[in-house]
C-alpha cells in the first residue's frame, strides 16, 4: 500500500488536503480488495478532518476503525479524545486533548497546525458572539494562559479593563455589497432618458 501522497502532503504542510487525499487512497485500496487496516494512518486522516472542521466525516470514520486498532494504537485514542471535545463543544477541552498526548513525528505539525486554526476559529466565534467576555472566559476559548490571550486579542484591537477583568470585543466593520440587478439599472437609465427628452 502506497501511502506516499500522504507523507507528501504532511511534507509540503499541505493539511487542508489530507483529508481527501486519505479518502481517496482509502477508497483505492478497499477497491482493490486489499487489507489496509493494520497499516492505515487513522490518526493523520482524524486529524485532516478535525483540521478542515469535518467532524462529521471524522466520526464515522471513527466507528469504521477495528477495535483491534482502536486498543492498540493509542494516537488514534488521543486523536479521537480531541474530536469528542469538538463534537460536545468542550472547548477548552480541545485543548487539553490536543496537550494531553506526546504526538509522533509525523503527527506532530499537523497537530500544531490544527491547534492555531481552531484557536483563529475560536477567535472569529468569540468576535461574532461577545460584546464582552471575562479574561478567564476568553483564556478558556483560546486555550492560552490568561497574559497570552489578552495579548492576543489587544493585538486585535480588542480593549481590556484590568479592574473588572472583561474586555471589550472590537467588531469588525461588516462590508455589505450591493448588488445591481441588471433589470434595475436598465429601467433606471431608461427613465433618466426619458427625463432629459
Amino acid at each position: 500500500m502506497d501511502l506516499s501522497p500522504v507523507k507528501e502532503a504532511l511534507t509540503a504542510k499541505s493539511f487542508d488536503k489530507i483529508a481527501d487525499i486519505c479518502d481517496n487512497l482509502m477508497l483505492q485500496v478497499a477497491s482493490e480488495g486489499i487489507s489496509f487496516h493494520d497499516d492505515w494512518p487513522y490518526a493523520i486522516h482524524l486529524l485532516g478532518y478535525f483540521y478542515v472542521d469535518d467532524c462529521d466525516s471524522a466520526r464515522f470514520l471513527w466507528k469504521t476503525i477495528p477495535t483491534a486498532i482502536k486498543e492498540s494504537n493509542p494516537e488514534v485514542v488521543a486523536a479521537w479524545r480531541i474530536g469528542q471535545k469538538l463534537w460536545t463543544r468542550d472547548y477548552a477541552g480541545v485543548y487539553g486533548a490536543i496537550r494531553g498526548y506526546d504526538w509522533s513525528q509525523e503527527a506532530k505539525d499537523l497537530v500544531a497546525a490544527f491547534s492555531d486554526v481552531y484557536t483563529k476559529r475560536m477567535f472569529q466565534l468569540l468576535l461574532s458572539a461577545y460584546s464582552t467576555i471575562t479574561i478567564g472566559d476568553l483564556a478558556l476559548f483560546l486555550g492560552m494562559t490568561e497574559d497570552d490571550a489578552t495579548t492576543y486579542v489587544v493585538e486585535n484591537g480588542w480593549i481590556v479593563d484590568a479592574a473588572s477583568q472583561m474586555v471589550t470585543v472590537k467588531k469588525q466593520a461588516v462590508k455589505r455589497e450591493q448588488k445591481v440587478d441588471s433589470t434595475k439599472l436598465q429601467r433606471l437609465t431608461e427613465y433618466v432618458f426619458q427625463l432629459e427628452h
